[in-house]
């Protein structure tokens, strides 16, 4: 547990810092949690320093929810734990954050990998209409299995989670601001600039950023390879750990 000022923002930061080697720090969506990423952490720790932290998404007052001052808190983040040339991880808006810090900051990043990243269109992995129905589990619960090409038990916490959340007004508030930031914070524009290796890790049947936005990606990028998974929606990290671990771990010894 860390307690970090930034910007006049005063917020508690539980975050995941295990292994040593070099650093590889896993950046979570807005509807996600650092507990997404738990899968691939034992197996990732064996050969480098795994840092998980959570943006302190609710504790932002509304004049700074946005996806800029996402980027500044990962920026502080990085700072306070000085920690230099990462690898950055990013799933969905967690892969948009990463890009505009990169973009930002290249001296400070070794490598990307995105995961079912937004940033090129306009459908939001943190679809807010969830937010706009708070009180329809069912509806919820739907959006959720969405993410996913099979029955998985994660589904029901997960929603359970978004519903929770979602009860809260201000909560509500928060997220759909956060949601049109990322809708018109486009990353298009300098993808061409990134120098570093850029993967994308993309599950073949996600309905939420289809594989036509990897290869989106792919092609704007200068340097960048795509990795599709099958049988796998949204969440690969989850729905195929083995598949997903080793195209990482890959991507990560490659020179």
């Amino acid at each position: 547990m860390g307690t970090r000022r930034s910007e006049g923002l005063v917020f508690h930061q539980p975050y995941i810092d295990e292994g040593k080697g070099p650093v590889v720090i896993l950046l979570h969506g807005l509807f996600g949690n650092i507990n997404l990423w738990m899968p691939v952490v034992e197996d990732l720790k064996k050969t480098h320093r795994v840092i998980i932290p959570r943006f302190p998404i609710f504790d932002l007052p509304m004049a700074q929810t946005n996806l800029s001052f996402l980027v500044r808190v990962l920026h502080n983040f990085i700072e306070w734990h000085q920690l230099s040339y990462v690898t950055l991880v990013g799933h969905a808006v967690g892969g948009q954050v990463a890009l505009f810090y990169a973009h930002q900051h290249p001296e400070a990043v070794e490598k990307i990998v995105l995961v079912g990243s937004s940033g090129l269109i306009d459908q939001n992995p943190a679809d807010d209409s969830s937010a706009s129905h708070p009180t329809n589990f069912h509806f919820i619960n739907e959006k959720v299995r969405t993410a996913f090409y099979q029955e998985l038990p994660e589904v029901e916490k997960l929603t359970r989670d978004i519903y929770d959340t979602v009860q809260s007004l201000p909560k509500r508030m928060v997220l759909s601001s956060l949601v049109q930031s990322s809708l018109h914070s486009k990353v298009a524009s300098f993808l061409g600039k990134l120098e570093l290796p850029v993967l994308l890790i993309w599950g073949l049947q996600d309905k939420i950023t289809p594989p036509e936005v990897a290869l989106h990606f792919h092609d704007l990028l200068k340097n960048a390879e795509v990795k599709f998974i099958d049988k796998c929606g949204h969440i690969p990290m989850i729905e195929q750990t083995g598949q997903f671990t080793q195209a990482l771990n890959q991507f990560l010894i490659k020179k």
